[in-house]
């Protein structure tokens, strides 16, 4: 399973940071289950890899609350051998219109839905954290879909012609959204355990403390 989380200057750093370490977890564990009990697990040997890509070649990215982050890579063509199997993309300062770095200057700039609308049209399973859902909603990937997003937005969701839905998740078949900020984390324990069982879910939980919450809205 390899995760793709695209960055953007003002993201919200648990949006992004949240499933960067659920899912990091889940792939050193799935690993383990590999080796033999005598030796040690092989990084080269994880099913898969999580990384912070950005559109543009640069070094790193600042965060909404001044974390700079370092850049792993460039978000590969998605008709290409290298997209990955799950685009993630966070939210983070919508409602504030900070028209300098946040989700609404993404939005207003088109480059970061442009790429979402790509993926979404060459059918790579994507998934959106908080107001990251605004930016699909920019990208008309959630008009007549199911989806949920920050409490915040929930209104301009709706307007925007998404079919929103009282959960802390909602899974709508290649297209996944999360509600509020920690909700991220549910989102990534949610794919782990249906990747990788529910022992290795329960197992990142436990690990990272986390009570999992459970109100998922499924496929229909």
């Amino acid at each position: 399973m390899n995760v793709d989380i695209l960055l953007y200057d003002g993201f919200d750093e648990l949006d992004g940071i949240g499933p960067y370490e659920v899912f990091d977890y889940a792939l050193g564990y799935a690993a383990e289950e590999e080796k033999d009990e005598s030796g040690d697990a092989d990084p080269a040997d994880r099913p898969g890899r999580v990384r912070y890509v950005t559109l543009d070649e640069r070094e790193r990215v600042t965060a909404s609350h001044g974390t700079r982050v370092g850049i792993d890579g460039v978000l590969p063509d998605p008709n290409g051998g290298g997209a990955p199997d799950l685009l993630v993309v966070p939210g983070g300062g919508w409602t504030a219109r900070d028209e300098d770095a946040s989700a609404w200057a993404e939005a207003q700039k088109g480059d970061v839905p442009r790429a979402l609308g790509e993926y979404h049209a060459a059918g790579v399973r994507t998934a959106a954290v908080c107001t990251g859902a605004m930016l699909l909603a920019e990208a008309g990937v959630t008009d007549g879909r199911r989806a949920v997003t920050h409490a915040s937005a929930i209104d301009e969701l709706r307007q925007s012609g998404a079919t929103v839905v009282d959960a802390r998740v909602v899974d709508d078949g290649d297209l996944l959204t999360a509600g509020g900020v920690t909700s991220g984390i549910d989102l990534a324990l949610y794919l782990v355990e249906r990747e990788f069982g529910e022992e290795i879910a329960d197992r990142v939980a436990t690990v990272i403390e986390y009570e999992r919450r459970y109100e998922v809205a499924g496929e229909e």
